[in-house]
């Protein structure tokens, strides 16, 4: 980049304006402006030998000022113009936006999701507060697996739920045979760690609903999955809706993961399980950078100015030769 270049750079810099245009097409413009003005303030074509040239008459400096002040206005017009076909641009108001959380759930549909929980059964109330969780986490993106001996990915990774309305009919433990009713936890969790792997933006969240043991978490396979999950940064928050204590795996894998485990005795429990996850992960807000947008409106006035100007010096601030 040459002088004239970064001199134009500069005065853009201060100025808090861009251009779309390539910056050397706008430094040609400013300089061919620059040489119009120039060439008419240094230009010797007026002068006409009359009668009176040597007679002691002022020479009229103040007129020749005045009139080549009026010349100047049209090499300045039509630099703005060339300014104008540059697009210039502002920077906008900066933009908040939500940075997105993908969220697998890993919901166990072996047969003893059938048992009574609330008004239904533990797979009715899974799927009831993982709807209502949508609701207030929207914006973010969500998974939806089924597991029992083994596993489905029903939903990819979407920011529209609605998939996950459509699938609490099609997937209930008493009417699926496809993935068989045993309990793989650790098949499951492995599984959505896969999915949530293939993202590279946004945070990683497992949120596991089971009622059960699992035996391919049994010894220390548990901390072995666990460090998996943690070494893909995935957190994973378990509920275990089932009676008696959260499996002591389901412990490990929440406690290496830096998540939490929950056992929500009753449907009230179920949903403030969910709201307390949301509030453990908040959503998070980023400034992006802002938007340029179309800056005419100052140039365009100008360039108005500019032509009123000239048109009234047309008439009478012009040279005549007699």
């Amino acid at each position: 980049m040459n002088t004239a270049d970064e001199s134009i750079s500069d005065w853009v810099t201060d100025s808090g304006l861009d251009f779309s245009a390539p910056l050397p097409l706008v430094a040609l413009c400013f300089i061919l402006a620059m040489l119009f003005i120039a060439w008419v303030w240094k230009r010797a074509g007026r002068r006409i030998a009359v009668p009176y040239d040597h007679s002691s008459q002022a020479a009229g400096r103040g007129w020749w000022v005045l009139l080549t002040s009026a010349e100047t206005v049209l090499p300045v017009l039509v630099g703005i113009v060339l300014l104008i076909l540059c697009n210039p641009l502002t920077s906008g108001t900066p933009v908040e936006q939500r940075s997105v959380s993908n969220i697998q759930f890993c919901v166990d549909s072996s047969g003893s999701m059938t048992a009574q929980f609330g008004e239904g059964n533990r797979y009715d109330a899974s799927m009831a507060a993982i709807n209502d969780f949508l609701n207030y986490r929207k914006g973010d993106a969500f998974g939806l697996t089924f597991f029992a001996s083994a596993v489905v990915h029903w939903c990819p990774l979407t920011t529209d739920s609605s998939a996950f309305q459509c699938a609490i009919p099609f997937m209930k433990p008493d009417q699926q045979r496809a993935i068989g009713g045993g309990t793989r936890i650790g098949m499951g969790l492995l599984s959505c760690r896969d999915v949530l792997n293939a993202r590279d933006d946004g945070d990683k969240m497992i949120i596991l609903v089971s009622d059960g043991q699992s035996a391919d978490l049994m010894g220390d396979r548990a901390e072995q999955i666990a460090k998996q999950l943690r070494e893909s940064n995935i957190t994973v928050y378990g509920i275990h809706i089932g009676g008696g204590e959260v499996p002591q795996e389901i412990l490990t894998i929440t406690s290496i993961t830096d998540g939490e485990a929950f056992l929500p005795g009753d449907i009230n429990a179920f949903e403030g399980v969910f709201r307390r996850i949301d509030s453990m992960r908040p959503a998070k807000i980023e400034i992006v950078e802002s938007e340029k947008i179309d800056h005419f409106r100052p140039w365009c006035i100008s360039g108005l100015g500019m032509l009123g100007v000239w048109s009234l010096s047309l008439l009478g601030l012009r040279y005549t030769p007699w």
